[in-house]
């Protein structure tokens, strides 16, 4: 099996992807499968090197990525040490990362070209990058199949549920801050964030881009998922009625944890990547 970690790209604002290819190099194309994290994640949380193995194993290259304003560094992949890229984060920079990933992928002159198949690229996101998955999916005639896991169905996170006098405030200062539960980090959100939406709303409605979706997808859920209530992924099922819905007893990161450290997964994210791997075979 080839691992390569900490492929180096440039992306929105010129600051720097972090990109990982899993792939076994036995002389023949594989379909590309794309992963994009969610909004308090990256490319490592929870030992992801198991799941993207297991794509590998599975025949595919699996490519997963740090946005580049996620609040991660190369030096430090795994770690929220820029917290001036993740208050200057938005949907429309990791969009337009999503499309740097691929154009990298389909890259004539990428050293990893013999073993894609860039005729069949699939992409799964998870959270708010399910969401952002389902936009570009929506627009990109290269992504053939859809896998979201725990999507949000509208581009406001993580101020949707804040108060009138919260958005006002933020207004006036510039910038909120989002508690890390695990880090216990205040991590800034700067008002940009919100102009960005306001900017860009039919460009980032999730609901039009879900309705005209023409390809196979696959939407994946928790049905005790706290932070994306299962009641949100009905509305997507709603508006893309062709689309699979599997659900699970799970929370929303399918029972797994950072860091996860043991060689087995929990139960909930094996089905799901059972599921999921079947979908794309």
């Amino acid at each position: 099996m080839n691992w390569i970690k900490n492929i180096l790209l440039t992306g929105a604002a010129g600051k720097t992807i972090t990109l990982d290819i899993f792939f076994n190099g036995d002389g023949n194309r594989k379909p590309v499968v794309i992963y994009a994290h969610g909004f308090n994640g990256f490319k490592d949380w929870g030992n992801f090197d198991l799941i993207a193995s297991r794509f590998s194993d599975a025949g595919f290259a699996l490519v997963k990525f740090n946005f580049s304003h996620n609040g991660t560094t190369p030096e430090y992949p795994e770690v929220f040490s820029d917290l001036e890229a993740f208050g200057n984060n938005n949907y429309t920079k990791q969009l337009e990362e999503l499309l740097v990933v691929t154009n990298w992928i389909t890259d004539l002159n990428n050293p990893f070209s013999e073993a894609l198949d860039t005729g069949n690229i699939y992409l799964i996101g998870h959270s708010l990058g399910g969401g952002l998955s389902i936009l570009f999916a929506s627009v990109d005639k290269r992504i053939k199949k859809l896998v979201t896991w725990a999507a949000i169905s509208e581009c406001k996170t993580p101020w949707g549920s804040w108060p009138a006098e919260r958005l006002e405030e933020w207004k006036q200062t510039g910038v909120q801050y989002y508690t890390n539960t695990r880090t216990n980090q205040q991590l800034p959100l700067y008002y940009q964030l919100y102009q960005d939406y306001q900017q860009h709303k039919d460009r980032l409605d999730i609901e039009h881009a879900i309705k005209k979706m023409e390809i196979p997808v696959l939407i994946c859920h928790g049905t005790v998922d706290i932070a994306v209530p299962v009641e949100k992924v009905h509305q997507l099922k709603k508006w893309q009625p062709q689309a699979e819905l599997f659900l699970v007893e799970s929370n929303h990161v399918f029972d797994r944890q950072h860091p996860w450290i043991i060689t087995n997964l929990p139960a909930a994210m094996e089905a799901v990547l059972i599921k999921t791997l079947g979908f794309l075979q």
